[in-house]
C-alpha cells in the first residue's frame, strides 16, 4: 500500500483546518528531465526543507523532489507541538544510553526547540507561536512520577521552565476533571503548523532551492533519482520521507513504521468558552499511550487528536474517532459542531529515539520522531546539512542511538501495527 495516495488524492492537501488558515503556495512544477545539482532532497516536510533551506544558504544547489504538495505530510497535520528534550523521558533515557550521553541528548532537544524559533524570527514566519506545552496525568498512582521528573529536569538538568501541579493546580489550566496533576513546561510552546511549514517553503524557494512538486522519487542509485518523468544527478542525497518512504530504502523501512491519527476542529467557540477550557492557551498532551492533544486556535476552536487505528486505511468518519476521547476529556462540548476532520501518518520507531541513518557515504536519511516532530525534524534538518558540510558529531550522537528493527519485516507491520495499538488501547481503558 503506497500511503503516499491511500487517503488522499493526488495533488491536494487534506481539508483541515490547519490549511484553512494558512496562505497557499502556488503549485511547484514537476520534474521533467534530467537535472544537476549538489545535493538532491527527497520530501518536503519539516526535515527536508530545514535541510534544503540551511544547504542553500550554505551555497549549494539544492533541488527537492515532493510527490505530493510541500507540506503535505505529517509536518502540515499535526498537534502542533514544539515539546522539550526527545521523545524518551531523561529518566529513561539514561538507562538506555548512559548518563553523558543523555545529558547530550537533552541539549539537543533544547537546540531543537531554539531551532524552531530561530526559523521563525529569522523568515518572520507568522504561524500563531504561543508559549506553554502541559503534560496531564490521567491515573493517581502514576502523578508521582511526573512531579519527579519535573523535579529532576530542575536539580540535575538545570531546566527550571517546567513546574509540577496537583489536582487543584491542573484544573486552573485545564477546565476539566480527568485530570489529577501534571506538568507545566513553558520553555515548550506551540504553533499553526501548516503555516510553519509554509513558511520554510518560501524560505527556501527564496534561499535558491529548486522545488518539484508532484514528483515522487521512484528509485536511486546512491545521490542518483528517478522520477517518473525526470532524473537528478546530484552530489549528496537526503531522504526526508518519514512516514511516506514507502520502499525507497528498505534499510531505513526496517526500523520506522509509518502510524496514523487524527484531528478533529469544532466550530468557533468564542472566547468565553475557549478560555474556559483551556485558560493560559497552552498545548495539552496527556498521559495515554495512544496520546491525546489539544489546544486553542487562534479563533478560539478546540483542535483535538486522538483515537487509534488499527490499519492504514483511514475510517470512514474521521469525526468520530477523534471526537468519542475529546468528549471524554470535555463533555462541555457535546453540542459543538466539528468543522473540520482529517488524519495523517506519522513514523514511529522501536525504541522512540529518531531514526538517523548513512546509508551509504553520499547517502543520508533522518526520519521516525515517534511524534516530537515538529522541533526535531527541524533540527535535523540543520543537522543533515552540517552533517554534509563535514561536521557530523551531532549526526553521530543521533545514530549511536540507533532504533532496532520491526520483527517480521515490511509484510508483518500492518498485523503487528494493529496488535500493538488494540493492546495499548486496551491498556489505556483499564
Amino acid at each position: 500500500m503506497d500511503l503516499l495516495y491511500a487517503n488522499d488524492k493526488p495533488g491536494r492537501y487534506p481539508k483541515s483546518y490547519w490549511a484553512s488558515v494558512a496562505m497557499p503556495l502556488a503549485p511547484f512544477p514537476p520534474l521533467k528531465g534530467t537535472v544537476k545539482a549538489d545535493i538532491c532532497v527527497v520530501g518536503a516536510g519539516f526535515t527536508g526543507l530545514s535541510s534544503a533551506l540551511h544547504l542553500a544558504e550554505a551555497g549549494y544547489k539544492v533541488v527537492l523532489l515532493e510527490a505530493q504538495r510541500v507540506g503535505f505530510g505529517a509536518s502540515g497535520r499535526n498537534g502542533g507541538q514544539v515539546g522539550s528534550g526527545q521523545r524518551v523521558e531523561q529518566d529513561e533515557l539514561e538507562k538506555m544510553v548512559g548518563e553523558s550521553k543523555a545529558h547530550a541528548l537533552w541539549g539537543l532537544g533544547e537546540a531543537s526547540k531554539e531551532c524552531v524559533r530561530g526559523l521563525i524570527s529569522k523568515h518572520s514566519i507568522d504561524c500563531d507561536w504561543r508559549d506553554g506545552v502541559l503534560h496531564a496525568e490521567l491515573k493517581p498512582k502514576n502523578l508521582h512520577h511526573s512531579v519527579a521528573y519535573a523535579e529532576m529536569l530542575q536539580t540535575r538538568y538545570g531546566y527550571d521552565a517546567i513546574s509540577a501541579l496537583d489536582g487543584d493546580a491542573i484544573r486552573q489550566h485545564i477546565g476539566s476533571e480527568a485530570y489529577c496533576g501534571g506538568t507545566l513546561d513553558m520553555g515548550a510552546g506551540h504553533l499553526n503548523p501548516q503555516k510553519y511549514v509554509l513558511g520554510l517553503a518560501r524560505a527556501a524557494q527564496k534561499a535558491g532551492v529548486e522545488i518539484y512538486e508532484g514528483s515522487k522519487a521512484l528509485s536511486h542509485d546512491g545521490a542518483h533519482v528517478r522520477t517518473e518523468q525526470g532524473h537528478v544527478v546530484a552530489d549528496f542525497l537526503i531522504l526526508a520521507g518519514n512516514g511516506y518512504m514507502g520502499g525507497l530504502s528498505k534499510p531505513v523501512a526496517r526500523r520506522v513504521m509509518p502510524i496514523n491519527n487524527f484531528i478533529v476542529a469544532t466550530e468557533p467557540l468564542g472566547e468565553e468558552l475557549a478560555n474556559s477550557l483551556i485558560p493560559q492557551d497552552v498545548a495539552v498532551a496527556d498521559s495515554k499511550f495512544v496520546v491525546n492533544y489539544f489546544k486553542r486556535s487562534a479563533d478560539h476552536r478546540m483542535v483535538f487528536g486522538g483515537g487509534e487505528s488499527y490499519g492504514y486505511k483511514f475510517p470512514t468518519n474521521i469525526a468520530a474517532k477523534a471526537q468519542k476521547p475529546m468528549l471524554e476529556i470535555f463533555p462541555q462540548l457535546a453540542r459543538a459542531k466539528i468543522d473540520y476532520a482529517w488524519g495523517g501518518t506519522l513514523a514511529i520507531t522501536m525504541n522512540r529515539m529518531p531514526n538517523f541513518a548513512r546509508l551509504a557515504p553520499n547517502v543520508l536519511s533522518a526520519s521516525g520522531y515517534s511524534g516530537h516532530g515538529v522541533a526535531m525534524a527541524s533540527l535535523a534538518g540543520e543537522i543533515l546539512a552540517e552533517t554534509i558540510q563535514g561536521t557530523a558529531e551531532r549526526f553521530d550522537l543521533f545514530s549511536s542511538t540507533k532504533p532496532p528493527r520491526f520483527p517480521g519485516g515490511p509484510a508483518l507491520k500492518t498485523p503487528l501495527l494493529a496488535l500493538a495499538m488494540s493492546y495499548y488501547a486496551l491498556r489505556d481503558r483499564l
